[in-house]
């Protein structure tokens, strides 16, 4: 397949890619207000807009902050690219090699929070769509770029945007891995709520979707916790009566890679604070990423095993609480685990509250969206490699016929959510290659 993609292109792209990572857009307000999710993500908006218009693109931006779109083209069809502009916190500074929010090239790699999830995914298909405009090609489709800003909390740009807007014929979402998701796991976000604790405190995690890398627990008898730790066979250390449990931190879709400091910490302070949200987590959940002791075996054929992340917990002297991200198989109803869940909380004394839910994706593989994004990856790579099926949860299941479409290749690191997360620029170029094709095909050629 021919390229249109040029050095210059390339060069361009990741200039434009630094503009947006240096803005650290992560969400510090809770969507009542303007801007509705913080200055920063609002400025990353404004500059994602600013981008487009460079390309030549027509721009919208929703007044009340929630989305922004760009739009290109002509025609009665409406093929829409997905993006997200908001990333999560940058975690432990002292882990990163780089300033999260610095982006920095280094052999080959740029670095800084957002470079896999999803600033340069949005930028390979943006740069793709210059690649296509520069070699001349007609649109006789409108093409539009969409930009969330809630993408990792609550979706609540797409739910403004799906009130107001056109909904599109087809399209994809640049947020998960080659070659293309066709299905995705269901999403239930829930936070377990008990009685506070007027005799230890604890305030460890960063965001639902992240499995917590590192928990600390400090308290007069910290060396007493260390002693139950090092029983257990936990690795943790000791200093100034703060213990600290290091883990692995992943995204929660692939929650069983990681490992969850808070878990590991949990098994050992219950032995000193016997305290119901504790026990719970000790005698519930332990090292477990699949729910086991909670559910069952929760799996099917199609998208494989329940994953279960304890992503924060919090105690003081008012209440207890602890937030928990399930990715549920597609076969498997989430109303179903919710009572469930809820029935077995209510044993330790603990409320459930539902934060959020997202219903699965599905789209079949005979498609012919499915189908002709396939044919462009594997001729354009050589890779032979089948649909795949995800528990992450993209926004391509906020509209129909709608796919996930790169930009992770199936041998690429993932280090979307952890520290020092950084996209490979010969990747990245790859990706702005195979969307390109996939832009001719969608929008400049008759089906």
């Amino acid at each position: 397949m021919e390229t249109w993609v040029t050095e210059k292109h390339q060069k361009e792209s990741l200039a434009a890619l630094k503009r947006l990572i240096d803005i650290p857009s992560v969400n510090t307000a809770d969507g009542t207000s303007f801007p509705p999710f913080g200055k920063a993500i609002e400025d990353c908006l404004t500059e994602a807009l600013v981008i487009c218009e460079a390309l030549g693109m027509t721009t919208y931006h929703d007044p009340a902050g929630f989305y922004g779109y760009a739009d290109y083209g002509e025609g009665e069809e409406l093929i829409a690219i997905l993006c997200h502009l908001d990333v999560v916190p940058a975690g432990d500074l002292a882990l990163w090699e780089t300033d999260p929010f610095q982006a920095v090239v280094k052999d080959g790699v740029m670095y800084g929070r957002g470079s896999q999830d999803d600033k340069g995914p949005t930028i390979a298909a943006l740069y793709a769509f210059k690649a296509v405009v520069d070699a001349g090609f007609t649109f006789n489709k409108r093409i539009r770029f969409v930009f969330g800003t809630d993408e990792e909390t609550l979706w609540r740009c797409m739910a403004h945007y799906n009130l107001k807007e056109e909904q599109p014929t087809k399209g994809f979402v640049p947020d998960s891995a080659f070659p293309v998701t066709y299905a995705e796991k269901g999403l239930l976000q829930a936070k377990l709520v008990g009685p506070g604790s007027s005799v230890f405190a604890l305030d460890c995690g960063d965001a639902f979707n992240v499995v917590p890398g590192n928990a600390q627990y400090q308290g007069q008898d910290a060396q007493q916790v260390s002693q139950k730790l090092v029983e257990l066979g936990i690795s943790q250390t000791l200093a100034n009566q703060t213990v600290t449990v290091s883990g692995k931190a992943v995204h929660a879709s692939a929650a069983g890679q990681g490992i969850n400091a808070i878990n590991q910490l949990a098994t050992g302070l219950v032995q000193v604070h016997p305290h119901s949200i504790l026990q719970f987590l000790a005698e519930k959940v332990g090292t477990e990423t699949n729910g086991f002791r909670i559910f069952g075996e929760v799996k099917d054929e199609m998208t494989g095993e329940l994953t279960f992340n304890v992503a924060t917990i919090k105690v003081d002297e008012t209440k207890s609480e602890i937030e928990l991200d399930l990715r549920i198989p597609v076969s498997y109803p989430a109303a179903d685990l919710a009572a469930i869940l809820e029935k077995t909380a209510a044993a330790y004394g603990l409320t459930y509250e539902e934060f959020d839910h997202v219903p699965a994706l599905y789209v079949p593989k005979e498609s012919d969206l499915v189908q002709t994004l396939m044919a462009i990856y594997q001729n354009k790579t050589g890779d032979k490699a089948q649909p795949l099926t995800s528990g992450g949860a993209t926004y391509a299941r906020t509209m129909k016929n709608m796919v996930a479409f790169g930009a992770h290749f199936p041998n690429t690191k993932s280090l979307a959510h952890q520290a020092n997360e950084g996209i490979v620029l010969a990747e990245l170029f790859q990706a702005i290659d195979i969307y390109a094709e996939t832009i001719v095909q969608l929008c400049c050629e008759e089906e």
